[in-house]
């Protein structure tokens, strides 16, 4: 059971990631590579933070700002400076290599006697899961899986809102069509800088969250988040199929959750560790190619 719990946490935690790719990817189409070093980024300042005694809120926040920082930079490479969206992400994933090494100090630092915020709302949680029927094991994971889940709620519905507002419809405009926004007299190159920051403060609250969840932080841990997050996407779009605004947010940490099911099921089932990024490319791969597959079936199909 504990398992289980601890799966579903793992997996909401990093639907944190999926939707920041989600915003960048399908409400921007900006392919942003810096995913992998903004995770990192979030998960070390919020480290530091938490180890040098900050509260464990503003300790979160702070990871969240860095990622945001992080998606700015991005931003105004591709929209100031000219860069095209893959190599801007790129040159910022690589310089933030060495700015998480800086910052951290070191290659991993534990939190080990830290209070995080999942230990403090646990503490607040903990009665409420033990009146729902979970025993002393599992009351505490499950306390923990109900902080996220109301996270990933209030952050859903958030999104929701914004881009459902006059500014946040404009921005959705400018990333699907540029060249219409520009006509408009719309500054699509600061919409798209506000888009990653938005993208990638997710993604930094999901490194302070995964960071304060497994007890450390480590300058590799962001690697393969953005394979994580366009996986996610897809699995999510083939959940719900063609959903509005909201059910896709929904589809998107779905899809993150089914993907660490999927996950734990296949190294359970005894897959060698050696060979999860590789079945990590086959899953997004289907989840890609699947959906078009039955569309050209259904087309091509005799009508009765």
């Amino acid at each position: 059971m504990i398992t289980l719990l601890s799966t579903w946490s793992f997996g909401i935690a990093l639907g944190f990631v999926a939707l920041g790719v989600f915003v960048s990817y399908r409400l921007f189409s900006f392919p942003d590579i810096t995913t992998d070093g903004s995770f990192t980024l979030g998960a070390v300042v919020s480290t530091v933070l938490l180890v040098a005694g900050v509260d464990p809120v503003v300790a979160t926040l702070g990871g969240m700002l860095a990622g945001a920082a992080a998606g700015v930079c991005t931003g105004t490479l591709y929209a100031v400076l000219g860069v095209e969206p893959l190599l801007a992400g790129i040159l910022m994933t690589t310089a933030l290599a060495s700015v998480n090494l800086v910052v951290l100090g070191r290659s991993n630092v534990p939190l080990s006697g830290v209070t995080t915020l999942l230990d403090r709302v646990e503490v607040i949680l903990l009665p409420v899961a033990q009146l729902l029927g979970f025993d002393a094991v599992t009351a505490g994971e499950a306390a923990r899986l109900g902080c996220l889940v109301l996270a990933a709620s209030v952050t859903i519905l958030s999104l929701y809102l914004f881009f459902r507002t006059q500014l946040g419809t404009a921005m959705r405009a400018g990333g699907d069509t540029p060249t219409m926004a520009r006509a408009l007299g719309r500054h699509t190159g600061a919409m798209t800088i506000a888009g990653l920051a938005i993208a990638n403060s997710l993604t930094g609250l999901a490194g302070s969250l995964i960071a304060q969840y497994q007890g450390f932080a480590d300058v590799q841990m962001g690697i393969g988040m953005v394979v994580w997050g366009m996986a996610s996407v897809f699995l999510g779009a083939a959940l719900v199929g063609p959903a509005r605004l909201g059910g896709a947010l929904i589809g998107t940490v779905a899809g993150s959750v089914t993907f660490r099911l999927l996950v734990a099921a296949a190294l359970r089932a005894g897959l060698d560790p050696d060979w999860l990024k590789f079945t990590t490319a086959v899953v997004v791969l289907t989840a890609l190619v699947a959906p078009r597959c039955f569309v050209r079936r259904d087309q091509t199909s005799p009508s009765r």
